[in-house]
């Protein structure tokens, strides 16, 4: 079979599979961004004030944005491939002449897809209520894009993983969720105490909302250059043990 073939065609079930349940997927993140915005930015930040001089407002914008790409990328890749195995449809793929590799991209690009998606209708919403100037645009759509595709690897290596449907939430709601809101997204790091701040760093979500935080309006508690340097070395051990696991066939094949 042609690889490229047998990629598109993943890549556009796994599209398909999203956008043809939007009000699933797409309506919710718009609904629950509005209220962060209304009660965290509106009602609560006008009592905050500035932070690294900037309005409350416009400094939680990013990460509210950044953490709706993960919830998403991530939540798409573990909920289908686990899916595929729970009705056997894996089994398919294994037997046909698919690369690991291609098998690997198409469900990490369904993610990634959703993630940016997702993150782009977070956005349209947040101009409502903040005037963003962008700083470096470069540098915010290269940290969502890598955002995604890290978050999308660990939610097939979740998937990979998981042998029931309550498996697959452990990890959002007990890990991504409290690293997500202990990743800076309501604060800046430098108003913790200083040990708290030393403990803070060994939070990878908080190297990726910094990246975004400083694309989009130039602030940032972390170097850049480190933030992004450590997203895509996580990316490529993610990538490696991916494929190690499809290649061995760990918690696939039966």
């Amino acid at each position: 079979m042609n690889s490229s073939i047998a990629l598109r065609t993943i890549v556009f079930k796994e599209i398909r599979r999203f956008i043809r349940i939007w009000p699933q997927t797409l309506l919710p993140p718009a609904i629950t961004t509005s209220l962060y915005f209304l009660i965290f930015g509106k009602l609560i930040g006008d009592r905050v004030g500035a932070i690294s001089g900037v309005s409350y407002m416009e400094y939680i914008v990013p990460g509210i944005i950044l953490m709706s790409v993960i919830s998403h990328s991530y939540s798409n890749v573990v909920s289908s491939f686990y899916s595929t195995k729970f009705q056997h449809n894996i089994e398919e793929l294994l037997v046909s002449p698919v690369p690991n590799w291609v098998i690997l991209v198409g469900y990490i690009s369904g993610g990634v897809a959703r993630g940016l998606l997702v993150g782009c209708v977070v956005t349209l919403i947040s101009l409502f209520f903040a005037d963003i100037m962008v700083n470096d645009l470069l540098i915010a759509l290269v940290t969502a894009l890598l955002t995604a595709i890290l978050f999308s690897l660990a939610g097939f290596i979740n998937a990979v993983f998981a042998d029931s449907f309550d498996d697959i939430s452990i990890i959002p709601n007990f890990v991504l969720t409290p690293l997500s809101y202990l990743g800076g997204v309501f604060y800046s790091v430098s108003m913790l105490p200083e040990i708290w701040q030393k403990i803070s760093l060994a939070n990878p979500i908080l190297y990726m909302i910094n990246s975004f935080r400083y694309g989009l309006i130039g602030v940032s508690d972390i170097e850049v250059h480190i933030a992004l340097a450590s997203t895509v070395g996580f990316i490529a051990l993610l990538s490696l043990f991916s494929l190690f696991l499809l290649h061995k066939g760990i918690g696939i094949k039966t």
